[in-house]
């Protein structure tokens, strides 16, 4: 459990950082502050006086406690002193380190700093981040959005960036609730290629396996369907595996089940991406079912795991390094006056053949 005077820390923190205090507003008062948690006026001292040390607080004797201005300010200066926050969901995993490679490769460049952080898909985690990244003052930002295709709560941090004109883009992904400028990969077109790829060796009974709570899965699903309908066949809700982050963990042993029960209504799948190409695969491999004879399979993204496996994944492009090099020099020219900016970007997926599909 948290020591009371740190409750009131993150609480006052988070209330400063999203803009539910702005800068020169007075807080509300010792007083107020310990009916508000029910404390002794030690502990609101005790937090006070941490939120002053780090700049976010000012006393004024007589008067009461208000929001400083010098939080925004750390990392002002010239060019060569800029930092720019970089979030993603994972750092070391997937495609992840080919994007963090492009966007430091263009950063270095121009003699960018780089402060990065991860969120592990947690909205938790990513209202931590955005706090250290309002926190320090970044010049600008680049975000993968954390379980975009839900509701977000912390949409208030990216409103106070705007509100500060720090300069942001969203990649792989965006949240629908507010206009931000992404660059993402064309997720529809990708899996309406992938869709498209089986029908056309002679596959009927299509299955797909897609990750929900992320934006690119909904529309990864949503181009399986496109194609299915342009072939008018049919589809049927048994042949879909639907998972989120939570579920993930479990995602071999409900693969298990799924192609079990309908080993006969199968044959072929669409992957969310590779790494779930990669692990059925190997779920197939425990069931005995041959992979592509019996049942192919298909990715996307491209990633370094598609070329890696025992029998080589047919996959779709993603950018990747590209990516990240365009999203840091699309924040360097935002800083640099640039006006005639795109907001968005939709990269074309093409097919890659490997060796996971079989004509029908």
């Amino acid at each position: 459990m948290k020591p009371k005077y740190q409750v009131i820390i993150d609480d006052l923190k988070s209330n400063i950082l999203s803009g539910g205090y702005s800068v020169g507003e007075q807080i509300p008062t010792e007083s107020a502050l310990e009916d508000m948690y029910q404390v002794s006026r030690q502990t609101v001292r005790k937090a006070i006086l941490a939120l002053s040390n780090e700049g976010l607080l000012r006393s004024e004797k007589g008067s009461g406690t208000y929001v400083s201005n010098h939080y925004r300010s750390k990392s002002s200066g010239n060019s060569n002193n800029k930092t720019i926050g970089v979030i993603t969901t994972y750092i070391s995993d997937y495609i992840f380190p080919s994007i963090i490679r492009g966007i430091e490769g263009r950063l270095n460049e121009d003699n960018y700093s780089l402060l990065l952080a991860s969120t592990n898909n947690d909205v938790a985690q990513e209202k931590k981040a955005l706090e250290m990244m309002l926190s320090y003052g970044v010049d600008g930002l680049i975000i993968e959005p954390t379980k975009s295709n839900l509701y977000n709560p912390n949409i208030a941090y990216y409103l106070s960036f705007k509100e500060q004109d720090v300069p942001f883009i969203m990649i792989n992904a965006y949240y629908e609730e507010i206009d931000v400028p992404f660059l993402c990969l064309d997720d529809v077109q990708s899996s309406y290629l992938a869709t498209k790829e089986l029908i056309s060796k002679g596959h009927k009974k299509i299955g797909i396996i897609s990750k929900m709570d992320d934006l690119q899965g909904k529309y990864r699903m949503k181009g399986y369907i496109k194609a299915l309908e342009e072939a008018k066949l049919r589809f049927l809700p048994e042949q879909v595996l639907s998972f989120d982050t939570e579920s993930k963990l479990g995602l071999s042993t409900n693969l298990k089940k799924y192609l079990i029960e309908n080993r006969e209504m199968l044959s072929a799948i669409v992957c969310y991406n590779d790494e779930v190409g990669l692990e059925v695969m190997n779920v197939c491999r425990q069931l005995n079912i041959s992979v592509p004879e019996e049942l192919s399979i298909i990715g996307q993204d491209n990633s370094y795991i598609a070329n890696n496996a025992n029998i080589k994944l047919t996959t779709l492009t993603h950018p990747q390094e590209q990516m990240g090099r365009d999203a840091a020099d699309w924040v360097i020219k935002k800083l640099h006056g640039k006006k005639d900016l795109p907001n968005n970007t939709y990269y074309q997926p093409v097919l890659i053949e490997g060796e996971t599909v079989i004509q029908r």
